[in-house]
């Protein structure tokens, strides 16, 4: 008899939040949407940063059933279109023997997001800054190492950001 009253609070919670109305803002419900995503103009020295921030846009669109990633514009219904304006590592302190000892990687870009069919934008960011330190460490590995996981964050937060824009944003067409 006892095990059954454990699970009255995980019912009532239950019965709580779905009579409450939450749904997960993460993920789209509506009509299914198909979203054409540009590949990113790039104007850095980090070749790979446009393909990184293609692959985690690709991930985090995929957390929903009704929007799908189409690799051809055609028939697409939404374009999400972006370019990584700038990047920079500027120094934030330094040790006894006057190195470096954290930096601040800045990523500088730009983004929008339009229904084709009616040229709607959803979503437009003429200019974000984002921003993240991390240590150098004891060797230059180490400092290479950080970096990448530093823009690694940056990326997967503006992904999220972008995802979370377009979802709450498609309903209202």
């Amino acid at each position: 008899m006892k095990l059954s009253y454990r699970f009255i609070p995980i019912l009532v919670l239950t019965i709580v939040l779905a009579s409450c109305g939450y749904h997960n803002p993460n993920v789209y419900f509506g009509p299914a949407k198909s979203i054409y995503i540009a590949e990113w103009k790039n104007r850095t020295s980090e070749l790979s940063l446009g393909s990184k921030i293609y692959r985690t846009l690709m991930r985090w669109y995929q957390k929903s059933s009704a929007i799908s990633v189409v690799r051809q514009k055609d028939g697409a219904d939404l374009i999400l279109a972006g370019e990584i304006v700038s990047i920079d590592l500027p120094s934030l302190s330094y040790g006894i023997d006057n190195t470096a000892t954290e930096v601040k990687a800045r990523l500088r870009v730009r983004y929008i997001l339009k229904e084709i069919s009616t040229n709607t934008i959803i979503l437009e960011v003429p200019d974000e800054t984002w921003t993240e330190a991390y240590l150098i460490g004891a060797s230059s590995t180490d400092a290479i190492d950080n970096e990448e996981e530093a823009l690694n964050r940056i990326i997967e937060n503006l992904s999220q950001k972008i995802y979370q824009t377009t979802v709450s944003g498609i309903p209202k067409l």
